[in-house]
Order: C-alpha cells, then sequence, then structure tokens
C-alpha cells in the first residue's frame, strides 16, 4: 500500500530543464539595470525562490529603480523575448501519467510566478496532471514550508500523506522544516552533497529513477 496520497513536486530543476534559460534572461535583466554580471553559478543558485527575494540576494546593492528594472526586465525575457531552448527532464510525461494511474494526487509548490507557472504548464500540455499549483508569489517564499502546509490543508490530508519531490536546497530545507518526506533530485541546481544535508530519503539523478523508485519502494 502506498504511503503516501499527494506528491509534491518543484517545477525549475525537477520536472523543467530550464536553468540556462533563467540564467539567460537574469542577465540581460542585470545588463539592463546597469549591474554587474555575476557568475552562472551564482545565478543558479537563486532558483528556487520567488523572483524578489532571488533578486534581492543576487543584487543586495540595487536601488530600488535597479530592482523594478530586474523585475520587469527578467519577466519580459522569460515570458515572451528570451529564446534559450528550455524543456521537460526526459520522461516528465511519461512520470506523471504513471503516477496518476497508480492514483497518487499530483502537486507543483514552485518559486515561480503564476503567470510563469501557467505558462509552462500549458506549454508541455500539463495543466490538468496537476490538482493543486502553487505559486512562490501567492505564498511564502521557499524555505517557508507555508505553501506544503496550504496543499496538504486544502487536500484535507497530513504531513505524513505526503511526499516532496525537488532539486534545490530551498526544496529540501521546506520540507524538512515542516517534517514533510522528500526526495532529492541531484539533476538540477544543487548537487547532492548540498541537499545531503536535509537528509531527503531518496536521491535520483533523473525522473526515470524516480519513477523506478517509488514503483520498488513502496
Amino acid at each position: 500500500m502506498k504511503p503516501y496520497k499527494v506528491i509534491i513536486f518543484d517545477w525549475d530543476g525537477t520536472l523543467m530543464d530550464s536553468d540556462k534559460r533563467i540564467v539567460a534572461c537574469l542577465k540581460e535583466a542585470a545588463l539592463r539595470a546597469d549591474l554587474p554580471l555575476l557568475s552562472d553559478a551564482d545565478y543558479k543558485n537563486i532558483i528556487g525562490l520567488s523572483l524578489p527575494i532571488a533578486l534581492t540576494t543576487l543584487y543586495p546593492q540595487a536601488s530600488e529603480w535597479q530592482h523594478k528594472v530586474l523585475d520587469a526586465v527578467y519577466r519580459w525575457q522569460f515570458m515572451e523575448a528570451n529564446t534559450t531552448p528550455m524543456l521537460p527532464f526526459v520522461g516528465m510525461l511519461d512520470l506523471l501519467a504513471t503516477l496518476k494511474a497508480q492514483g497518487y494526487l499530483l502537486a507543483i509548490a514552485t518559486g515561480k510566478s503564476r503567470p510563469g507557472l501557467n505558462s509552462v504548464l500549458t506549454e508541455t500540455g500539463v495543466t490538468d496532471d496537476f490538482v493543486l499549483t502553487k505559486s512562490g508569489e501567492e505564498t511564502a517564499c521557499k524555505p517557508d514550508p507555508l505553501m506544503l502546509q496550504q496543499i496538504i490543508d486544502e487536500l484535507g490530508l497530513t504531513l505524513a500523506d505526503a511526499l516532496m519531490v525537488g532539486d534545490s536546497i530551498y526544496d529540501l530545507e521546506m520540507a524538512q522544516r515542516i517534517g514533510m518526506d522528500a526526495v532529492a533530485m541531484t539533476h538540477g541546481v544543487h548537487n547532492e552533497q548540498q541537499l545531503a544535508v536535509f537528509k531527503p530519503i531518496a536521491f535520483c539523478d533523473d525522473l526515470m529513477q524516480l519513477k523506478d523508485w517509488l514503483a520498488v519502494a513502496f
């Protein structure tokens, strides 16, 4: 018998290979705001945070005007202008279809904006696979666990009913702080050593491995 009723996924770096697009958009935003370019690693490190928190973390020295430029240009780049390829990780559609067929509820807890999340869900054709989605700008920013609590509350479930799947330290800290089991995906922005600090119950290198792990673990 499955110990979980809902599997909660992060989006960027977990289901979608989007780090190159995000980094490219952040660089363009920094240039337009007359701010210094940072390393790709610095930009990748904030993936998972809601945009205002991410921008403040990257550029604490920026003026109010520069932060407005960063925010506006990033959103424009990501939603309209930037053409850097961004695709689901291999196996995403099969994983979601399999989990639904097995009776799991599926949800998303992401730092993305609502327009950004809705756009990628529509583009990938998986909007209807998820019973509930939470955007980082609609609730507290990760690693605050509020969005996880809201998901289980709205579904009428308990912490023991839920599993978090994420690729960033923010995902795993969020789950640890609320006492929710978590699986760490190592194909995203943070490596296994960084993720291990938060004691996930398993590590998976890709979505096919996650599917296999769920099939045999329970």
